[in-house]
């Protein structure tokens, strides 16, 4: 269990805090996630510094809006890590701007807990400073494809964000089909931040595929879907996985986010069964004008299994104590949601399920 301590136990630690640094689009075309990991997170961290904190310690984060932009998300990381001396980063949303943090992870040994990316880039080689607490696009595509084959399709294109979080979503479904002894059918891209889809349709509905695997944001994938549906009697399958952000994409698709299937690597947030679901509810729609969602929900657990991993430091909270305490608190069942790290196994869930948005706009597994 942590003491209080007088002594300053490591960069981001006093006698009567923990600060933790994070880095996500609070403005932009996917500011709904950012916006959604972070307040889901503070649901949480406030609950448990109005009950004392943990050892006496207020857990507080900073957040910087990047903009889903990781020519802003490496800047915002030397200033945590250099400046503000952050305990950790925390829940960085996206694939480009995580990786725009890797070498403030890797020069200073600082903790870079649950990333909202699923990109094999923090999986494989484990990285001793690097916990996810998400499964990984690879598990996520695979689930996809193995859907396809159940209904017959073989005709699969791809929509890609022309980045690292694009091409990883790619090389999942590449390799999903190619088990399958199948190839992708034609692909096209979109850049970052833009709803440019227009050469990306044409190229898509040329191909005449009978589904389109979309990895890319919320808008561009909403803007793809709206434009292939168009006076176009070939209407295909469309998926996509898990970052999309499903709320996100069924409110900016409307009544046309009907049938649009997303790869889930949470619970979902509606299921009041799970106890951690209850829980989460209760603490975050509590403020108003909030709505249940997958990306709050994983901001949530985020901060709920990051508190566990403080609760199991013995000692003072220095960073190799709590990635110790990480390593070795075994299988943690939040109620509804399992997490375990080992060491040289950073990789804390397997989870994977798939879902539809219903003509109610709701997501149905």
């Amino acid at each position: 269990m942590l003491g209080a301590g007088s002594v300053l136990a490591d960069n981001g630690v006093t006698e009567n805090r923990i600060l933790l640094g994070q880095s996500a689009a609070l403005s932009g075309p996917a500011s709904a996630l950012g916006t959604a990991m972070r307040d889901g997170a503070l649901a949480y961290f406030d609950a448990i510094n109005a009950a004392g904190g943990v050892g006496g310690r207020q857990i507080v984060l900073t957040t910087l809006d990047d903009g889903y932009d990781p020519a802003r998300a490496g800047p915002n990381t030397a200033s945590l890590v250099d400046k503000e001396r952050v305990f950790a980063l925390f829940g960085y949303v996206g694939t480009p701007t995580s990786n725009a943090a890797q070498a403030w992870v890797e020069k200073s040994g600082v903790p870079f807990f649950a990333p909202m990316t699923g990109a094999e880039s923090f999986r494989t080689p484990s990285n001793k400073n690097v916990f996810n607490i998400r499964n990984g696009y690879m598990e996520e595509t695979e689930k996809i494809v193995e859907h396809l084959e159940a209904m017959g399709v073989k005709k699969v294109a791809v929509l890609y964000q022309n980045d690292a979080y694009g091409k990883s979503g790619l090389d999942g479904v590449t390799q999903a089909l190619k088990k399958r002894n199948l190839e992708v059918l034609a692909t096209a891209a979109v850049e970052r931040n833009s709803v440019d889809v227009a050469a990306a349709v044409a190229k898509l509905k040329a191909a005449q595929p009978r589904a389109v695997v979309m990895i890319s944001a919320y808008k561009s994938s909403a803007a793809f879907i709206r434009a292939m549906r168009k006076n176009n009697d070939h209407v295909p399958f469309f998926w996509n996985v898990s970052f999309v952000g499903s709320r996100a994409l069924a409110d900016e698709l409307g009544p046309e986010a009907s049938g649009v299937m997303i790869s889930q690597v949470m619970p979902s947030p509606l299921d009041e069964t799970l106890s951690i679901v209850k829980e989460y509810r209760k603490l975050y729609l509590n403020k108003p004008g909030r709505e249940a969602d997958y990306a709050s929900l994983e901001g949530f657990i985020a901060a709920k299994v990051f508190v566990e991993g403080l609760r199991h430091v013995k000692g003072e909270p220095t960073r190799k104590n709590f990635i110790h305490a990480l390593e070795t608190m075994g299988t943690y069942n939040l109620g509804g949601y399992t997490v375990k790290f080992a060491p040289g196994n950073h990789n804390g869930s397997n989870y994977v399920d798939l879902s539809i948005i219903t003509r109610s706009g709701r997501i149905q597994y």
